[in-house]
C-alpha cells in the first residue's frame, strides 16, 4: 500500500469537508477539555485531601468546673485523670501524637483567632475556656474508633473532629466533579456523532473511487485507510488543543488566581496536568478511530 496514495486521499476528504472536519475538531476539544477538566479536579480533591487531612486533629475537650457532660461531675478534670488520658493516648496504635492545650492557652489562641472582634474577646475569660488534648492520628479516617474508645473515659467532656468540617466541602467538590463530567459524556458522544457523520460525507462523496477500487479488487483495507486517518487526525488535532486548553487553566485560573488568594492550602502541580495529557490523546484516538470504523463498515456494505 502506497502511503503517498493514503495521503493524498486524506488531503481530499478534508478539503472536501473542511467545514465538518473544523466542527469535528472544536467538539472534540471541547468535549476531551471538560473531560480533562474533570480529571484534573479529582486530582485537586485528592491534592487538598492528603494536605488538610494531614492536618486534622481530634479534639477532646475535658471537664472543667460546671461542666455537664456525661463524664463530668460539675467539676474540672483531676489532675491524676488527665496524666491517665494522656497515657492511654500515648500508648494507643491510632495516635501519632498527643498535644496539650490549657485554659490560658486555649484563651490565648481564641484572642488571637478573633483579634477582629474586640468585643467579643473583652466578654470572655480563660476560666470560661475548656482544657483539651489535641490529638493527631496516624489515619485521620479512624476518628470513629478513637472516639468510641475514649468518650466515656472520666474527665472526657466532649470529642470533636475536625475532619467533620472537611467533609462538606469535599462532597461539593465531588459533585461538581460529577458535573463535569457528565457534561463531557455528553459532548463526546455529539462529538463521536459528529465524526461518524463526517466520514459518512466523506465516503458519499468518492463512492465512484471507492467503487471503481472495489471492481478492481482494492480490499477493504485498502478503501476505509485513509477515511480512517481523517478521524484519527481529527481526533489527535482536537486531543492536542484540549491539552493546550489544559495547561492555559493550569497556568492562569490555578496558579495565577487560586494559589495566590489561597493560600493556605494545596493545588495540584504540572505534573498532574502532563500525567493527563496521554489520556486525552487515547480517548481522542479511540473514540474517533472506533467512530470511522463502524461508519466505514455501514458504508461497504451499501
Amino acid at each position: 500500500m502506497r502511503a503517498s496514495f493514503v495521503l493524498s486521499e486524506i488531503g481530499i476528504g478534508l478539503r472536501r469537508n473542511l467545514t465538518m472536519t473544523i466542527a469535528g475538531v472544536v467538539t472534540v476539544a471541547i468535549s476531551l477539555a471538560i473531560f480533562g477538566a474533570g480529571l484534573l479536579a479529582q486530582r485537586q480533591v485528592s491534592t487538598m485531601k492528603d494536605f488538610w487531612y494531614n492536618k486534622v486533629e481530634v479534639s477532646i475537650f475535658l471537664c472543667g468546673d460546671g461542666s455537664k457532660g456525661p463524664n463530668c461531675t460539675g467539676s474540672a478534670v483531676t489532675e491524676e485523670q488527665r496524666n491517665q488520658l494522656l497515657a492511654d493516648l500515648n500508648a494507643n496504635p491510632l495516635v501519632e501524637k498527643v498535644y496539650y492545650e490549657s485554659q490560658q492557652q486555649a484563651y490565648e489562641n481564641f484572642k488571637r483567632q478573633f483579634k477582629s472582634s474586640p468585643d467579643l474577646v473583652q466578654n470572655v475569660t480563660p476560666d470560661a475556656l475548656p482544657e483539651s488534648l489535641r490529638v493527631k492520628l496516624k489515619d485521620p479516617t479512624k476518628y470513629e474508633d478513637l472516639a468510641s474508645a475514649f468518650q466515656d473515659n472520666p474527665g472526657v467532656e466532649e470529642i470533636q473532629d475536625q475532619k467533620a468540617l472537611l467533609d462538606p466541602f469535599f462532597r461539593v467538590l465531588r459533585r461538581l466533579q460529577l458535573v463535569a463530567w457528565v457534561v463531557a459524556a455528553f459532548q463526546i458522544l455529539a462529538a463521536v456523532l459528529l465524526i461518524g457523520n463526517t466520514i459518512r460525507v466523506a465516503a458519499f462523496s468518492r463512492r465512484r473511487e471507492t467503487g471503481i477500487m472495489r471492481l478492481v479488487g482494492a480490499s477493504n483495507l485498502y478503501i476505509q485507510l485513509p477515511f480512517l486517518l481523517e478521524g484519527v487526525l481529527v481526533g489527535v488535532v482536537g486531543a492536542g488543543f484540549a491539552a493546550a486548553g489544559l495547561a492555559v487553566l493550569k497556568a492562569v485560573l490555578v496558579d495565577r488566581l487560586l494559589r495566590p488568594m489561597l493560600k493556605f492550602t494545596a493545588f495540584v502541580g504540572w505534573q498532574d496536568v502532563f500525567a493527563i495529557f496521554p489520556w486525552l490523546f487515547l480517548l481522542g484516538v479511540a473514540l474517533t478511530g472506533i467512530s470511522s470504523f463502524l461508519t466505514l463498515r455501514r458504508h461497504l456494505r451499501v
